[in-house]
């Protein structure tokens, strides 16, 4: 894995560096709630800016179906991003379109642009790989280079993780590296007692994980929304809860591995309960 200080070294200055990082942050409204996310990305782009580099800064936010929706726009995050480097950031109001190829085209060297959110674009998400590659092509033609920094969405096939790092030279951002650096702590030089905690809606992102784990945790505590397909698969009633019933069978069996091996999954012992939860962007 390149790093982005090889890329540093080989020397930036004038260079298009398309950083795909991750400004998935929560909006209330057109207000940032955490900026936890910008900040993370912040050490890759003020260093790519401070080497001369002309720094295109692309992301997603939230589950747009494929076309421009306002309530997901990046302007909130790209003045925010301005904000914390402490210089001007020219913001696209589209993503491969006429404003991204000005924005781009107006850098001068040290600037940074973000471009609209990439799943404006039904090519970004698309599972069909001619329109995603289709999509790709247009990002890289707004870059020479490649840097990938969205550590929260590295794992997805989508055209700005998966297909443009193919067609340009690419290198991974600080936050991707410590990161990696993290994981690789965790898998090759483990101290005990291990104990591991995963959430997320889905049990089935996280099963190539799970199955990682069993060979090496003490204890695996299950949080969030995938508990409920464990809690299903171990004959409770979940309701109406978030259920992923595909996935009770993969799930049983690694309860059973878990217990040959001595592994204890830790599940959630009690849950609030409401007779409807209509409104997914309420607080609970």
């Amino acid at each position: 894995m390149k790093t982005i200080d090889e890329l540093l070294a080989e020397g930036v200055a004038g260079k298009r560096v398309f950083v795909r990082a991750d400004l998935n942050v929560p909006l209330a409204g057109t207000t940032i709630t955490d900026d936890g996310r910008i900040r993370a990305v912040l050490p890759t782009i003020a260093k790519l800016a401070e080497a001369g580099a002309r720094v295109v800064v692309a992301s997603h936010l939230g589950r747009p179906k494929g076309a421009p929706d306002p309530a997901f726009s990046l302007a909130p995050a790209a003045a925010r991003l301005g904000e914390l480097l402490g210089a001007d950031v020219a913001f696209a109001t589209d993503t491969v379109g006429e404003s991204a190829r000005a924005a781009v085209a107006g850098l001068a060297d040290g600037q940074v642009a973000v471009i609209e959110n990439l799943r404006f674009n039904p090519g970004e998400t698309s599972k069909d790989d001619a329109e995603r590659g289709a999509f790709a092509d247009q990002l890289a033609e707004l870059a020479d280079v490649y840097v990938g920094d969205g550590f929260g969405a590295v794992h997805r096939k989508h055209a700005s993780v998966f297909d443009l790092p193919a067609r340009l030279p690419h290198y991974a951002g600080y936050l991707i590296a410590t990161e990696v650096g993290v994981l690789k702590k965790l898998t090759t030089d483990v101290k005990r007692p291990y104990a591991v905690v995963l959430g997320g809606a889905k049990v089935s992102d996280k099963l190539g994980v799970i199955d990682h784990l069993l060979e090496r945790a003490d204890r695996i505590l299950i949080g969030g929304g995938m508990a409920y397909t464990f809690l299903k698969a171990q004959g409770h009633e979940v309701g109406s809860s978030l259920l992923q019933e595909d996935q009770i069978p993969a799930v049983q069996e690694y309860l059973r591995r878990a217990e040959e091996k001595g592994v204890e999954f830790v599940l959630p012992v009690d849950v609030v309960v409401a007779p409807a939860f209509p409104d997914l962007k309420t607080k609970a």
